[in-house]
């Protein structure tokens, strides 16, 4: 165990991580350089740290709340989420590796070591695996009410300020690794049946995911820079989309699931378009937000809501089993 903490501790500061935690920097920075001069006529330095970081969104009780829960979360759950989603992935992988490979009689891979064609269809493979993956959880955060009492506390958040794309409940992001496992898990196991070890292809060395993250800008999307990629929207999710995912009116509720591809909102009738610099008031209704201001509304109340839900269910499933009339012998 010390040995695998050490690891992960050393990986997070290697040359790769750091290269890319300034690539988001960078990102992040260029985003609001290139929306600033959009937007303002009149600019000098001091205003663009304050259009960077507005005073009324950085003093707000929502960013508060962020900051604490992204500090408590930090310290409190690394090494449990570090292996989850390889965990689920690979125990899928496996199983249908076992099953698939058993049925059909496949005791080695059918096309041996992987080729450059072969790494590049295989990263695609699962760029779109873990996507639809996440478009369809995404989806079920919002239409099954058990899980959305945990997606509050990311729906909760009043303004945005680029941490609250982490406002996410590890039970919540426990339970989106596991679905990952059902659905990125089984095409990983297919390809290991097709192809020996298949791995992602990287672009300078840095892996294919790490590449996506900074595609679909996670932490740009969360916050107050309305960023749109133009005809390229058509098939990445920009982050203006996404801030009207977490918009308070009502017209916009249940739109723009995707992750990094906006096509599948698109095919499933989910898709909203914003318009050009418009602006959203986000949160959940206003009395509900102010529950979640603190470490008890974001860490415990959504777990007794949850619970609560569950519980109901039970009871009403008892209940109906309790009014079935029993069915008669048969002659």
């Amino acid at each position: 165990m010390l040995d695998f903490v050490t690891a992960k501790i050393i990986a997070r500061l290697s040359t790769e991580n750091l290269i890319v935690s300034g690539l988001l920097l960078a990102t992040a920075l260029g985003s609001a350089l290139y929306v600033y001069f959009r937007t303002i006529e009149k600019r000098s330095f001091r205003e663009f740290f304050e259009f960077l970081i507005p005073h009324e969104i950085i003093t707000h009780p929502s960013a508060k709340a962020d900051l604490l829960f992204w500090i408590t979360k930090r310290a409190i759950t690394p090494f449990l989420m570090f292996p989850a989603g390889a965990v689920f992935v690979g125990a899928m992988g496996y199983a249908t590796h076992q099953t698939l490979g058993g049925a059909f009689g496949i005791t080695e891979p059918l096309f041996g070591q992987p080729g450059p064609l072969t790494i590049v269809i295989f990263t695609i493979t699962m760029l779109l695996a873990y996507d639809i993956s996440y478009y369809t959880y995404h989806w079920a955060q919002h239409k099954f009410p058990f899980m959305w009492e945990l997606h509050k506390v990311h729906h909760s958040a009043e303004v945005m300020v680029g941490i609250t794309k982490d406002r996410v409940h590890p039970l919540d992001e426990l339970m989106n690794r596991a679905w990952d496992g059902v659905i990125a898990g089984f095409f990983f196991g297919l390809w290991t049946l097709a192809s020996l070890n298949p791995v992602e292809a990287t672009v300078f060395g840095v892996n294919v995911y790490v590449i996506r993250n900074i595609l679909m800008m996670d932490f740009v999307r969360h916050t107050h820079l309305k960023i749109s990629f133009g005809a390229l929207n058509s098939i990445v999710l920009c982050p203006h989309y996404h801030q009207l995912h977490h918009s308070a009116d009502p017209r916009h509720y249940d739109k723009n699931f995707g992750l990094l591809f906006s096509f599948w909102d698109r095919w499933f009738g989910t898709l909203a378009v914003p318009e050009k610099d418009e602006s959203f008031t986000f949160g959940l209704m206003e009395r509900e937000s102010r529950e979640y201001q603190s470490l008890f509304g974001l860490w415990v109340l959504p777990i007794i809501r949850m619970g609560g839900h569950i519980l109901r269910w039970l009871r009403l499933d008892r209940g109906r089993k309790a009014v079935e009339p029993a069915k008669e012998p048969s002659v």
